[in-house]
């Protein structure tokens, strides 16, 4: 099928503190629309039948619960009932911005997805009622072909966004389609949590993903095209993801990604907007992984030469570190229950300091959740303390075999080159209860290879 994701420099609110009215709200949040209406136009030119917008696109972000209220639209999470906003406009108030999305998806006869605030009153008997007597959702809404509204998905996993609410219960929440099958839902930060994305796939079997989000790029471990194509790869699922192009606030990194293909967009250098359109395969079952021999063990009487660990901050968190010197070798580091192991081949030896780190704690810094990782990464420059460091360019092409024993079957494969551009490891999978993932020769330099676990049971 034809998949388009736009990724949206939105045209943002110069002060979102202030409070404003519905009217200069609906004028901004017009503007931004305008230009997603262009993006559908042109989607469906290009033969797309489904478009997806990102995270916070249409009204921006950095409000406070009151003075986002004038942005919100009003929508029914629980509507039974088929309601064609476009064609129905006049069922409820404050509808819009679900108005303009809905003849968008009607017009171009295309599928539609994209993010938007919504409200909706509760009574104070309700326990999770809000002191202000109505709940704030950052909400993705989908669209059929005729305009439709077919889904509602409230975010779960909020980022620091005191304007909102958590739902009370996580949102299970996908659509059907006639070109693919079901679609399932869920927003930003979601993507590294139990509840609801893991959840929603295991639980409906679910091939194709939509994924608005407003994602800040942190190298080397959770740059946006990095794991939104790690996610496609560990759950053998299509991910359409829409980003946001903001490059001062490191914010850039959309794509169409199948498990071993993508069609990405990263750049920190210009501005505008970005269409996205990539035919990709409707998966309809579990591929085998693609499983070789045995990675080797590393001979206990090798030890005795291993270089010395040290330990530096990765992704403010303490992770231990063994150098990867010469251009070939063994190497193993633990910490508490992980052990990393790499055998590495240089083509040519360049004057770039790598390491191979292990870390396997909670990660308490921008939210709380247990992460187990090997990483081979470079570093920053050639001391020690540079390990961990966001670094963008590499030349050195690396052939490698990692493998951990990881705790968690849950196993993100990382695989980042210079100019942040992704490569697909040759092999991985689980073998003797370790994971491996294994290269000959990245395309180009190596940035990170890393196997990043999420034991969400720790969480």
């Amino acid at each position: 099928y034809v998949a388009a994701v736009y990724e949206h420099e939105s045209i943002l609110s110069p002060n979102p503190m202030a409070l404003v009215d519905r009217r200069s709200a609906l004028e901004l949040m017009g503007k931004n629309l305008d230009i997603y209406e262009q993006q559908a136009v042109a989607a469906a030119r290009q033969g797309a039948q489904i478009i997806v917008f990102p995270e916070d696109g249409i009204h921006g972000f950095n409000f406070t619960r009151s003075s986002i209220y004038p942005y919100l639209d009003f929508v029914l999470h629980s509507h039974s009932g088929k309601w064609n906003p476009c064609r129905e406009p006049y069922l409820f108030n404050d509808t819009e911005v679900i108005q303009r999305l809905s003849c968008m998806a009607l017009k171009n006869k295309i599928f539609l997805v994209a993010n938007l605030g919504t409200k909706q009153p509760c009574e104070h008997t309700d326990p999770h009622c809000p002191p202000d007597g109505r709940y704030q959702f950052n909400t993705n809404v989908a669209f059929d072909d005729d305009g439709t509204l077919v889904a509602t998905y409230r975010k779960h996993n909020l980022y620091f966004e005191y304007a909102f609410d958590t739902p009370p219960e996580p949102d299970y929440k996908h659509f059907d389609t006639p070109f693919a099958g079901k679609f399932g839902m869920f927003t930003c930060f979601d993507i590294l949590f139990f509840e609801p994305a893991v959840n929603l796939i295991r639980q409906y079997n679910l091939k194709q993903i939509v994924y608005p989000t407003a994602w800040m790029n942190q190298l080397p471990l959770l740059s946006a095209v990095e794991f939104q194509q790690a996610f496609a790869t560990a759950f053998n699922v299509n991910v359409l993801a829409a980003n946001i192009h903001h490059p001062t606030l490191g914010m850039t990194g959309s794509g169409i990604y199948t498990p071993v293909k993508s069609f990405i967009y990263h750049n920190m250098e210009s501005y505008g907007g970005k269409l996205i359109v990539a035919e990709i395969p409707v998966i309809t079952m579990d591929h085998e992984t693609n499983l070789e021999k045995t990675p080797g063990r590393i001979s206990e009487k090798g030890n005795e030469h291993l270089p010395p660990p040290f330990y530096a901050e990765m992704m403010y968190d303490n992770f231990t570190f063994v150098p990867v010197w010469g251009e070939k070798g063994e190497l193993q580091v633990c910490a508490n229950t992980l052990c990393c192991y790499l055998n590495y081949q240089r083509a040519v030896l360049t004057d770039e300091l790598y390491a191979l780190g292990v870390f396997d704690g909670l990660h308490t810094v921008h939210g709380t959740y247990y992460v187990q990782a090997c990483a081979l990464v470079k570093c920053g420059g050639l001391s020690f303390s540079s390990c961990g460091q966001e670094v963008t360019d590499a030349t050195a092409l690396i052939d490698f075999q990692l493998w951990g024993n990881m705790s968690t079957p849950y196993i993100f494969p990382l695989l980042l080159t210079s100019g942040i551009t992704l490569d697909f490891a040759d092999h991985m999978g689980w073998k003797n209860h370790h994971y491996f993932m294994s290269k000959n020769r990245t395309s180009s330099g190596l940035l990170t290879a890393a196997l990043y676990g999420r034991w969400y049971e720790k969480d």
